[in-house]
């Protein structure tokens, strides 16, 4: 999302077309900007480092590229910190001197008029520029003489406004931007921009405005700065011509260029501050002229200090009344949002309240039902014992008549025949241990027919260690048989020792110790009953 908006924004910047987009859309590229302030800052910082590194490493009696790293110093603080750019504009005088060099001196001269000029100090400008001697520039030298001399006595016009003194500022002013004009290569970036500014300055701002939008086509060989300065020219020019949103937009666009050059000494966002100010739009303008007035003291404009000083006690006046009705706005929304969330409160514990009654009918039903459903499970299971058991003891016990029925015809044809010794046999083939050994062997099979998955359950509430398993001849042992019992329903501890045939107290031992293994004793007698029928029970 950041690369697309940056090629937006190049475009805006590039092209006056892409300016006629809405301008709320441009103030956001332009707030998305400010905020990218500190990382263009750190890039000049980086060159600026770079470039003092440099300095330091030179012969401090290689006087020429002292100059030529010192001119550069001074062209990134030119329109960055005046501060900086005197130190730097006094060592490319002292050099000149060291060089015996007059037209550098004289070079040096200017660039200092610049940076004096652009602090706000007229006369002291033009007493800088009054010790020049032009005759020993060069060409391009005094193209730069004559276009800091056009602005001096351009900026003093406009600052004094004055019907006795203007006029002549405005005279010399035309002849210093003609003679720039005519020693500036013809169709060249500078003496296209001085004929804008002259046309411009002549109130021929159709003119002036065909030849400054010669130079943002996106081709144009121009920096980043002259780029901020044109578009603010031509917005300007656009205002004057009651071209409002066409002006401001352009006043944007110079804004976002000052801030990817990392230039302090400007003019637009401070006119767009105004505007916006104009039109209505508070909350922009004061932000705008609060970091206008910011970048005015970093760089120590004193003009520029001036005129913002008389337009910032208005805005922020504005935007504190704009907040205070804000405010009292919001404070309304809120007061009538109060009142209706009073209401929904309201409405909403009413509601709760119900839901709450209907909630507890619910538990209510819900646990009457999983009641009726364990009933229902276990008056199933209880049914499905009871069939297997009664079928399978009605087998045994039909076999047990039928066992004795035989004895009883052979014991009452021996006793006929007198034959005592043979009943005495008869009755010793009846083996009792067996037949119990036989009734739990059945008992076993239809109990974990009944309950498969018993045996492992049993153990799964046991360590490993304590786990009771039955060996391979042993459908169930006694340990287990106890507690198959017990879940068959069984409880009464002399009721299992009778079938069982141990005594009461035996029973009991045997229940405790196995308890007291488990993983959780107390738990452990509710687990085993808890312990699933087949899946046909359910």
């Amino acid at each position: 999302m950041r690369i697309i908006l940056r090629i937006v924004l190049t475009l805006l910047i590039a092209h006056p077309v892409m300016l006629l987009a809405g301008t709320d859309s441009l103030l956001s590229a332009l707030k998305t900007e400010i905020s990218r302030k500190d990382l263009y800052e750190n890039g000049k910082q980086a060159r600026i480092k770079t470039l003092k590194q440099l300095q330091h490493s030179l012969s401090r009696n290689n006087y020429g590229a002292q100059y030529d790293v010192s001119l550069k110093l001074y062209d990134e603080y030119k329109s960055y910190q005046y501060d900086s750019a005197y130190v730097y504009v006094n060592k490319l005088k002292d050099l000149s001197v060291s060089m015996n060099d007059m037209s550098r001196a004289y070079y040096s001269q200017i660039k200092l008029g610049f940076i004096l000029l652009s602090s706000g100090m007229f006369k002291e400008t033009f007493d800088c520029m009054n010790r020049v001697n032009p005759k020993l520039l060069n060409d391009s030298m005094k193209v730069e003489y004559y276009f800091i001399m056009y602005r001096c006595n351009s900026d003093l016009a406009k600052y004094n406004s004055d019907k006795y003194f203007t006029p002549d500022y405005i005279r010399k002013g035309n002849a210093y931007i003609d003679s720039a004009i005519m020693l500036s290569k013809p169709g060249s970036v500078d003496q296209i921009y001085y004929l804008g500014l002259k046309h411009v300055a002549a109130n021929d701002n159709q003119s002036g405005s065909e030849e400054l939008n010669k130079l943002i086509k996106p081709n144009a060989p121009i920096s980043m700065h002259l780029r901020a300065m044109i578009s603010c020219s031509l917005g300007q020019i656009y205002l004057n011509s009651n071209r409002q949103e066409e002006g401001v937009n352009l006043l944007i666009a110079s804004a976002i260029a000052d801030i990817k050059s990392s230039t302090k000494e400007t003019v637009a966002l401070f006119t767009l501050a105004e505007q916006l100010y104009k039109t209505g739009n508070i909350k922009d303008a004061y932000n705008f002229i609060q970091l206008a007035k910011a970048d005015a003291d970093f760089y120590g404009a004193r003009q520029r200090k001036i005129q913002i000083g008389a337009i910032l006690p208005l805005v922020a006046a504005e935007e504190l009344n704009h907040s205070e009705k804000e405010k009292h706005t919001i404070l309304m929304y809120l007061l009538a949002i109060t009142g209706l969330a009073s209401l929904v409160i309201l409405f909403l514990i009413m509601i709760y309240k119900q839901l709450d009654k209907l909630k507890h009918k619910e538990r209510i039903i819900e646990d009457q039902n999983l009641q009726l459903k364990d009933i229902n499970y276990k008056l199933e299971e209880d049914a499905h014992i009871k069939e297997e058991y009664i079928g399978q003891f009605f087998k045994i016990i039909s076999g047990y008549i039928l066992k004795l029925e035989k004895l009883k015809m052979s014991v009452d044809t021996k006793l006929s025949i007198k034959k005592y010794d043979d009943i005495r046999q008869i009755i010793n083939t009846l083996n009792i241990k067996k037949e119990r050994e036989a009734l739990y062997y059945s008992f076993d099979h239809i109990f974990l027919k009944i309950f498969p998955n018993f045996i492992p359950t049993f153990n799964s509430l046991f360590e490993e260690k304590d786990q009771i398993w039955p060996q391979e001849h042993e459908v169930l042992n006694t340990d287990l048989r106890i507690f198959a019992l017990i879940r068959m329903g069984i409880n009464d501890n002399e009721t299992i020792a009778k079938i069982l045939e141990y005594s009461v107290n035996t029973i009991y031992v045997y229940k405790m110790r196995i308890k007291a293994k488990s993983k959780n004793p107390e738990q452990f007698e509710q687990r085993i009953m808890d312990i699933k029928a087949v899946d046909s029970i359910a």
